[in-house]
């Protein structure tokens, strides 16, 4: 993404502008427990979750109560609690050089094969905030049952630019 006052690939901030995302107030832990660790130049994100507030906005299990298209949603809710947390501890999502690994735990039932496209709700936003050249390495399984019931539970490693 190119932006219109100059040639330079678009910001990271500016990105979310311009798809409209207004990052809410990072979500707080659930439990004893950081949201965000660094060491080095790596930033771990706790599990993101598909919550608002306090509150779980997406509960059930994709296959069950949910179908693929709500789990999709809730991935991209988690990604967007993930955005929220980055931007509160580095003060900048510009700051980030690299997605390095996004880790997808989807709550299924029964034999679903659907992860990969629930999943996708997170790497999409996360692509199209940082860009294809930021894309992470993923891994996405199929669980039994997770925090507050949510269908979604992301785990994020973030390279950090030196500020």
């Amino acid at each position: 993404m190119v932006t219109r006052e100059s040639s330079r690939p678009a910001s990271a901030e500016q990105r979310l502008k311009e798809l409209g995302i207004e990052l809410p107030a990072p979500p707080q832990p659930f439990g004893i427990y950081e949201e965000a660790v660094q060491t080095g130049n790596l930033l771990f994100l706790t599990g993101m979750l598909p919550t608002e507030g306090r509150a779980a906005k997406f509960i059930g299990r994709v296959g069950a109560e949910l179908d693929v298209e709500a789990g999709h949603k809730a991935a991209q809710l988690s990604a967007i609690n993930a955005l929220a947390v980055a931007r509160q501890y580095l003060g900048s999502l510009d700051r980030v050089a690299r997605i390095v690994r996004l880790g997808v735990s989807v709550a299924t039932s029964g034999d679903v094969r659907e992860q990969p496209r629930v999943a996708d709700g997170a790497s999409e936003l996360l692509q199209s905030v940082f860009g294809k050249d930021k894309n992470p390495s993923r891994l996405v399984y199929g669980v039994a049952s997770l925090p507050l019931g949510t269908p979604v539970e992301l785990e994020v490693i973030f390279e950090v630019a030196q500020a």
